[in-house]
């Protein structure tokens, strides 16, 4: 019996391995855009905002404008401010003024309506029978 010795030809192990190290996926990128994207809806509706800075003070305003170090902060009735991106600890949305009408302000319909609803809701809870247990 006569065996014949196979050997691979180094080029194409050489080229197989360039081939795998292409198809290795690539990392996902550093950047995913979400603050830049948050900040200009904020800027475009001109929602009020409170910026909680590192040492705990709050300034309240809208984003004027924003870059990758800073954000510039619109107040009413106050110099606008240009905070740095390490000072601030966190933000939130500020909930809109709702005018509130006083108790006075209502009318006697509507008072009534509120003081049958209270009695009634009193008249369900009551009437509710417990179950008996032995």
């Amino acid at each position: 019996m006569n065996r014949k010795l196979i050997r691979p030809n180094l080029s194409e192990i050489k080229e197989k391995m360039k081939s795998e190290a292409q198809k290795k996926k690539s990392h996902p990128p550093y950047d995913t855009h979400a603050e830049n994207y948050y900040y200009l809806k904020q800027m475009h509706k001109k929602t009020p905002m409170a910026v909680v800075l590192v040492d705990g003070e709050v300034v309240e305003g809208h984003i004027e404008w924003y870059d990758r170090n800073c954000i510039k902060l619109h107040r009413q009735d106050q110099p606008n401010l240009l905070i740095f991106k390490r000072n601030i600890k966190y933000l939130y949305k500020l909930e809109p003024k709702v005018k509130e009408t006083s108790t006075s302000e209502k009318s006697g319909s509507e008072e009534q309506e509120a003081t049958s609803k209270k009695s009634s809701s009193k008249k369900k809870t009551t009437s509710k029978k417990k179950p008996a247990t032995k």
